[in-house]
């Protein structure tokens, strides 16, 4: 059982983290704004699935074996990349709807949540982090290591999934209004590609 000062001290650490604007921040806005509310939400809920994954990872050694090849950790980030980029580039040759008050959605919710989940599952980055962080709030004397790793991740799963719904709330209003004006309509899925294939681009040229 994890101590009440380490689960305190770590959610303080967390709460910083999560609220700093990151990648998984630029997705969920990306699209909240370009779909609405229901569709950022969705993209949260898609990472905070694929962080769920990479816990699990970490608790039954997968990440460490991944961090430790550099083959391997090369293979998942370029394929991370590469979907991203994938992604980016489908929204931007995506044809906006003509009437901006049909009510039409670039991508529907489910759509939204899978792409999150494999998008953040192919990041290394993110396996490498919670293989390194995690285990530093880990104290053996306080009982079973993988109990405490799981307790960990679900408590940055879910302070991560009630920041990305924060933005998602934020950026759907906006998005919002934004949509009633059909220049924003015609741009908005180049601006969602755009953000994917730089957060594809971002990855595929970041070091361990």
């Amino acid at each position: 059982m994890i101590d009440p000062m380490t689960l305190i001290t770590y959610v303080a650490i967390v709460l910083g983290f999560v609220f700093i604007p990151g990648p998984a921040t630029l997705l969920t806005v990306a699209r909240a704004s370009s779909s609405g509310t229901r569709v950022g939400i969705a993209t949260g809920a898609g990472i905070a699935a694929g962080d769920l994954i990479h816990t699990i990872l970490a608790i039954i050694g997968i990440s460490a074996i991944i961090a430790a090849s550099a083959v391997l950790f090369s293979i998942v980030k370029y394929l991370g990349a590469a979907y991203l980029v994938y992604l980016g580039v489908r929204a931007i040759l995506e044809k906006a709807p003509l009437d901006p008050t049909s009510g039409a959605l670039p991508v529907t919710a489910a759509k939204a949540f899978r792409q999150a989940v494999l998008a953040e599952v192919l990041n290394p980055k993110t396996a490498l982090f919670f293989l390194a962080f995690l285990p530093q709030f880990v104290r053996p004397g306080n009982g079973s290591v993988a109990g405490q790793l799981a307790v960990l991740g679900v408590v940055f799963v879910l302070l991560g999934l009630l920041s990305t719904v924060v933005f998602a709330l934020g950026a759907g209003s906006l998005g919002n209004f934004l949509r009633r004006n059909p220049t924003v309509l015609k741009w908005q899925g180049k601006f969602v590609g755009g953000v994917y294939c730089a957060l594809g681009a971002r990855l595929a040229f970041q070091e361990r």
